[in-house]
């Protein structure tokens, strides 16, 4: 029912100014036009309500009305969301389709969710248990990979008072009844959920475990926290989408939420094409089972834009309080804080630097604090995992979107344009990346991959140090003057580089790395360190390592060696590494090399 209505009397592309009434709230879901386009109030007034509308205003005329629903943006919240692909307000692109073609219609009505479809329901709660918020009453195989766990809305407490039998039930079919302090309530596995308020839970815990990823840059070098948030940088051309996909593909959670935010329509066709036909490496299911997709192009309304990354992290809190490690990527944040800049020029306000508005930290700040490893209502533990995709005109760090969001992430993984152009991927800088959880996680990767894991990390970040600062003299000067120690380091870099840092994502071996053969890989590194230090300390001449060819097999290895029963192989090229030292130290001893 209607809570309110005003009329039209001002429209600026997808901002609309309303006169009439004075009883609209802040942040209420309105319906604008005879059309009844969606709508959000973003300013209230004495005398006028100035609204942002989530679809195309073209068309859109004065003294329209403009009608209240009483309630804030919410979607809808029950099973049947992953494997489907929704705009920025949760509308199923799919239905839309159907109902309009390729382009989505002004004032197209579709459920959010099908509400025809029976889910096989399994009833866990019993006819007089004391519940409250978060509680799980039921579950469904939602796909052949996730159980989805209805839960009691977050703001319910009471006694349970009439459960059904176990059976099929639409999302709409009540499940249970329960005795609250205003009466008996239904409950279905429906609920609704405001996109702009963080879903509760109980505690936030200290950051514990890595996301692994397969990716040796990121679990390696600069290793992201379950729970925690990241920032991928890069100009046009740097890889930040293909990075995203790479990680959305392989990362350990168990959920995957995509937001292509205001990215070309041809990369989302990308995106879908390769999510319907890759295969789950964990369970040999098609990825979309754990997945949810939400696409708004560039062509999409501008303000949808702005609201679809708050529907993507609202869905990723509600599997997280089923207990599930949800990561969600934002493909790109800079578009997105377009949008903020578009309707804030749009309202008139003051601008702030580069013309985005003063709030625009503010609005980062409230996106990626909604990332944390949790203690949800129900007990269960659960993740939420933000990787935000960041496009700084002409790949300039230093602009505010940048800057902003370096704020309030821990893991910063610049893309660096001559890597990518060289075919170096991923292409993310070693020296201006940084990951703040790599304290966090020492202990976890001690105890679970190796005791000297991160002694071995940081060594071969040290070696990379020392590469970047001899790399300035042999451009002055040429390699041919520096004293064969020196030469040993620029070749154990090259391998650190070319051999461990860099990966083939076409590659069956490449595109996932384990933990276990990542540790592997960085032990032989450091074993061609240690045996070139003696050799140099020996006086041998540089120049007869080369000759050997082992230097070219060690950067080999991520190919010639399976992810699979990997310790023999290992053992062997160990072997094969001391025995051609050991070799070229006894031609020096008998005096053959020198």
């Amino acid at each position: 029912m209607a809570k309110t209505e005003g009329r039209i009397f001002g429209i600026n592309g997808p901002v609309v100014k309303v006169k009439g009434s004075d009883a609209f709230e802040m942040q209420e879901m309105v319906y604008v036009g005879n059309e009844e386009l969606v709508g959000e109030v973003i300013s209230i007034t004495s005398d006028t309500t100035i609204v942002q509308v989530y679809e195309e205003t073209t068309g859109l005329k004065l003294d329209e009305p403009v009608v209240g629903t009483g309630a804030p943006l919410s979607i809808t919240l029950a099973p049947g969301i992953l494997s489907d692909i929704f705009d920025g307000i949760e509308r199923p692109l799919r239905d839309i389709r159907k109902a309009s073609g390729a382009f989505i219609d002004r004032g197209i009505k579709v459920t959010a969710l099908d509400e025809n479809k029976k889910w096989n329901v399994t009833i866990k709660a019993n006819v007089g248990d004391a519940v409250c918020g978060g509680d799980i009453i039921a579950e469904t195989p939602e796909t052949k990979l996730i159980t989805h766990k209805i839960m009691i809305p977050p703001n319910l407490r009471g006694t349970i008072s009439w459960v059904a039998k176990d059976g099929e039930y639409t999302i709409n079919d009540v499940i249970a009844k329960i005795n609250t302090d205003n009466g008996e309530l239904p409950l279905t596995m429906k609920q609704q959920w405001p996109i702009k308020q963080a879903r509760p839970y109980s505690e936030r815990q200290a950051i514990k475990k890595p996301l692994i990823t397969g990716q040796r840059i990121v679990d390696t070098m600069f290793p992201l926290a379950k729970g925690g948030a990241a920032a991928i940088p890069g100009g046009f051309g740097t890889g930040k989408t293909m990075t995203q996909h790479q990680l959305a593909k392989w990362c350990d959670a168990d959920i995957i939420v995509y937001i292509g935010c205001g990215e070309r329509g041809n990369e989302m066709t990308q995106v879908l094409d390769e999510f319907s036909e890759l295969i789950d490496p964990k369970s040999q299911r098609p990825l979309l089972d754990r997945t949810v997709l939400i696409a708004n192009t560039s062509n999409m309304p501008v303000a949808a834009r702005e609201a679809s990354i708050y529907t993507g992290v609202t869905l990723a809190e509600y599997y997280r309080d089923m207990g599930y490690d949800v990561a969600l990527m934002a493909d790109s944040t800079s578009r997105w804080a377009e949008a903020l800049r578009e309707i804030s020029g749009r309202l008139e306000e003051m601008p702030a630097e580069e013309g985005f508005p003063a709030y625009l930290a503010s609005r980062l700040s409230q996106f990626y604090e909604r990332a944390g490893y949790v203690t949800n209502l129900n007990g269960t533990e659960g993740s939420v995992s933000i990787i935000g995709a960041v496009s700084p005109q002409g790949g300039d760090f230093s602009e505010p979107v940048t800057q902003n969001t370096k704020r309030f992430i821990r893991c910063f993984w610049a893309l660096d344009k001559s890597l990518a152009y060289a075919r170096h991927y991923p292409a993310i800088q070693w020296l201006t990346s940084y990951s703040e959880y790599i304290d966090d996680l020492t202990p976890w990767y001690n105890a679970n991959v190796a005791p000297d894991f991160m002694d071995k990390r940081n060594r071969a970040m040290a070696i990379l140090q020392e590469e970047s600062s001899l790399m300035e003299i042999v451009k002055l000067i040429g390699a041919d003057v520096l004293p064969d120690g020196q030469k040993a380091t620029l070749e154990v870099a090259k391998a650190i580089r070319v051999g461990f840092l860099q990966q083939n994502a076409f590659h069956a071996d490449d595109t996932y790395v384990p933990l276990e053969k990542q540790n592997r890989m960085l032990d032989i590194i450091m074993l061609l360190d240690d045996r070139m230090k003696e050799l140099v300390s020996r006086g041998i001449v540089f120049s007869k390592v080369t000759e050997t060819g082992i230097l070219d097999d060690i950067i080999r290895i991520k190919y010639t060696i399976g992810n699979e029963n990997i310790e023999a192989p290992f053992k062997e090229f160990e072997h094969k590494i001391n025995d051609t030292f050991d070799a070229l130290l006894a031609q020096h001893n008998e005096g053959g090399i020198s």
